[in-house]
């Protein structure tokens, strides 16, 4: 098992260029050097910080002396701040509630600004995007790989969270799929 610090240190020599082939890997579950999930989960948090957000990778949240939460990493983009949840299944499996209950429990301990942002390199089932609407006001917004793998072709993932939380604010839409309207 690698440890966090090791996996920070792998992750940030990585440009554009090496996150695309990286996807290109995951998508192939041919990832030598990272357990299994993990090339996934710190991929889109590098996308965020190459795109100039300030990230903080994966970190455990302890209460009372005991740890209670794991979060996969924290996105401070253009203002909003995001609680990122990854989920990266070998099996080819849609994302089920699970990620989205767990992940709108974490965004009811924080400021009512704060977004969730899951990530899935296969999909999500459609009781998971169903939660998604009915998670508000805990806003979270779903991505899909495909979503992920258009933002490291254009080398641009900021503007494309901007574009995906004004659909949900304007159309409560929180599955907009960015891949819909082009942007110049």
């Amino acid at each position: 098992m690698t440890a966090a610090a090791e996996y920070e240190a792998m992750i940030q020599s990585l440009g554009w260029k090496d996150l695309r082939s990286l996807w290109d890997s995951i998508e192939n579950r041919n990832t030598l050097g990272w357990d299994p999930g993990k090339a996934f989960e710190y991929l889109v948090l590098r996308a965020f910080q190459l795109d100039g957000a300030e990230v903080k990778y994966s970190y455990s949240v302890r209460l009372f002396g005991e740890e209670v939460e794991q979060v996969d990493g924290v996105v401070y983009c253009s203002g909003l701040s995001c609680l990122v949840e990854s989920k990266d299944f070998a099996d080819k499996v849609n994302v089920d509630i699970a990620p989205i209950a767990k992940l709108r429990n974490q965004l009811l301990r924080r400021p009512a600004s704060t977004l969730g942002l899951v990530f899935s390199r296969t999909g999500f089932t459609d009781p998971a995007r169903h939660l998604s609407y009915f998670s508000l006001p805990q806003t979270i917004l779903l991505w899909s790989g495909e979503e992920l793998k258009y933002a490291l072709e254009r080398e641009s993932i900021c503007e494309l969270l901007l574009l995906k939380y004004r659909v949900c604010v304007e159309d409560g839409l929180p599955d907009y799929d960015v891949r819909e309207r082009d942007i110049p």
